[in-house]
């Protein structure tokens, strides 16, 4: 007898047949593993829409964003607790000054936190129902992120406006005046005009990454931001104590680039160029010329990083530096930690 062979539309129906009972089963007796996989793909779908949506980032922050009327000038501020903590620039300051929330509510501040070099400034309010920013990581900025920059230019006091960029360069140093530095800022070409000073630097995820400070007047489309990361001991220390009083080394100091810029050879560490007289770095036996490397055992590349460093510690305390000497010669040092209130000039770290 001739043997029948299945027909091509046998094997169909069998492999069809196979399908819908594989996926009756799969359901029915594995539910958990299917939901996961659709929730996995809703949740990288939210994910890359929000990551790429300037709105949804701008609505996020635009509640927390303050105006600031002072000397006669709007400028900006961005809530950082809700207890009423809000940072901005310290050149804005004044003692009469007006705060206006997005709901129209206003205040007098009161400033807690001043850092006139580095332009940061943290003033107070009393007032409920806040929206407090979500602080980034300015650690894990990247060349070529967007960013977008939130504030009140032109006098707008009651109206925010949303500007968009790229950050276009980190670490940057530029000289305020002769002597003084602001260090390790955030450069963008997002518009910083008058009036956006203290307003918040925002990847698309709505975090704030910057305090925007300064605007070089004679190029478009540079701007600068203070890393976000500065400010987060001294938040820390307002919630737990509510105040901050900054410890200092009674030293001046350049990070590698201003250094190279000003002939120190240096490849990395922090270099100082200044000590003050009977300030703690002086009593350690710190000299000019010398190189820190680290503080406490965490390796310092950046003056920012030094602060924060420091901003961490309490006036009174011991830190120890690991110093680099002009000849090579290594050295820890051990230094103990005074008020900036008690030196004769004005010197920040």
């Amino acid at each position: 007898m001739e043997e029948r062979r299945p027909s091509l539309f046998s094997y169909f129906v069998v492999s069809l047949l196979g399908a819908v009972i594989g996926a009756f089963l799969m359901v029915t007796f594995f539910p958990a593993a299917t939901q996961g996989k659709e929730e996995n793909k809703i949740e990288n779908r939210i994910i890359i829409e929000k990551t790429t949506d300037f709105s949804y980032a701008a609505n996020k922050v635009l509640p927390s964003v303050v105006s600031i009327s002072s000397k006669g000038q709007v400028a900006s501020g961005f809530i950082i607790d809700q207890d009423g903590f809000i940072a901005t620039n310290s050149h804005v300051l004044d003692k009469n000054m007006i705060i206006t929330l997005t709901d129209g509510r206003e205040f007098t501040g009161n400033v807690v936190f001043e850092d006139r070099v580095l332009d940061l400034a943290i003033i107070k309010i009393e007032a409920d129902n806040l929206n407090e920013v979500t602080l980034g990581d300015s650690n894990l900025i990247n060349i070529g992120d967007s960013v977008l920059a939130i504030g009140n230019p032109l006098n707008l006091r009651y109206h925010r406006t949303v500007t968009a960029g790229i950050i276009s360069g980190k670490d940057i140093t530029i000289e305020i005046e002769k002597g003084k530095f602001m260090e390790d800022l955030i450069q963008t070409d997002a518009a910083i005009n008058k009036g956006n000073s203290g307003g918040p630097l925002i990847n698309l995820r709505g975090e704030v990454i910057g305090i925007n400070s300064v605007k070089a007047s004679e190029y478009e489309g540079i701007g600068f931001a203070i890393p976000i990361n500065i400010i987060k001991p001294i938040l820390k220390s307002l919630r737990e104590k509510g105040e901050f009083k900054p410890p200092t080394l009674g030293l001046k100091v350049f990070d590698v680039e201003t250094a190279r810029y000003y002939n120190y050879n240096i490849d990395r560490g922090i270099y100082v160029y200044e000590v003050i007289e009977d300030g703690p770095g002086f009593k350690a036996g710190i000299k000019e010329g010398d190189v820190i490397l680290s503080i406490d055992g965490v390796e310092v590349n950046k003056v920012v990083d030094l602060k924060r460093e420091l901003y961490l510690k309490e006036i009174g305390s011991k830190v120890i530096l690991k110093i680099k000497n002009p000849i090579g010669m290594v050295r820890e040092v051990e230094v103990l930690l005074d008020s900036i209130d008690n030196l004769s000039v004005d010197v920040f770290r």
